[in-house]
């Protein structure tokens, strides 16, 4: 093999190398998602009945100002708002009269009953549409209740407006990037939608959190990515501890806005499975 072509071999290596560790990656760049193999923790809605309850607990009612996001739903552990059955996890929001609000859903959590340190964490989901609808998938830290949020850390691994079925987003929040200044990206698909069914995951480990829908890599971030918010890399608070798992199915509020006249009830969220990964 002539030196020539040693050279270009070389730079395409380099050119590869590159998307991979800087974390505005194109959305056409695919990797297998395989850095954490050992499945720790998992939930394929296999049971019919109520989220098992040695798995899942629940957030219930309006929360403080809309659970902070000027929200509109009152959460509810009824199986008109949340149950397992045909082999998934159902979240259902609907406009109904109760406790003083115009509408219910469900968001159920992990906190006290598994919570990890990095890891692989996934699931397939098929998302509800139209306007107000704001379905999320997402992790919190566990030490939430002594530094509170956002010192805590929070990684949304899947967001999205109902009104823009087309595309999902990521975030993450911390000390000085959070609420309407989270670190965020997008992801537009190409031929398919939302409220078909996709698998949106992160790959975490120190220093870095990788961002994918089904196995497109969209997304990088490293402490370094603070540094477009002006933010101490210090405040990268995702090396600190382990983190628990959130679904819910949000109706209006800050992201996607309130309802309209075009919104279809009731809406639902669709999770195949939860599936969490640690190293070998």
């Amino acid at each position: 093999m002539n030196f020539t072509k040693n050279f270009k071999i070389s730079i395409i290596v380099l050119v590869v190398a590159s998307c991979l560790l800087i974390f505005n990656c194109n959305p056409d760049e695919t990797q297998t998602v395989a850095q954490f193999n050992n499945l720790s923790w998992h939930d394929e809605f296999a049971e019919d009945g109520a989220p098992d309850p040695g798995m899942w607990t629940y957030d219930i009612g309006i929360g403080d100002n809309g659970w902070g996001n000027n929200e509109l739903q009152y959460y509810t552990d009824r199986p008109e708002n949340v149950v397992v059955e045909d082999g998934m996890l159902k979240i259902t929001a609907i406009q109904e009269s109760f406790e003083g609000s115009g509408y219910t859903s469900a968001r159920i959590l992990t906190k006290g009953l598994f919570e990890q340190k990095y890891g692989r964490f996934e699931a397939r989901m098929k998302l509800p549409f139209g306007k107000g609808m704001w379905p999320a998938f997402w992790l919190l830290g566990s030490n939430i209740d002594e530094v509170s949020w956002p010192f805590c850390g929070e990684i949304d691994v899947m967001e999205n407006g109902g009104s823009n079925p087309t595309i999902v987003s990521s975030a993450v929040h911390g000390p000085g990037y959070s609420g309407g200044n989270p670190i965020k990206k997008e992801y537009t698909f190409d031929s398919s939608r939302a409220d078909e069914f996709h698998i949106y995951g992160i790959e975490w480990g120190p220093r870095y959190i990788n961002f994918y829908v089904d196995d497109v890599l969209y997304n990088q971030l490293t402490p370094e990515s603070l540094d477009a918010k002006n933010v101490d890399r210090s405040n990268w608070v995702f090396d600190n501890g382990p983190f628990y798992i959130i679904i819910n199915l949000a109706v209006g509020g800050n992201f996607d806005g309130n309802p309209n006249a075009d919104t279809v009830f009731p809406q639902t969220m669709y999770v195949d499975y939860v599936r969490v990964f640690s190293e070998d």
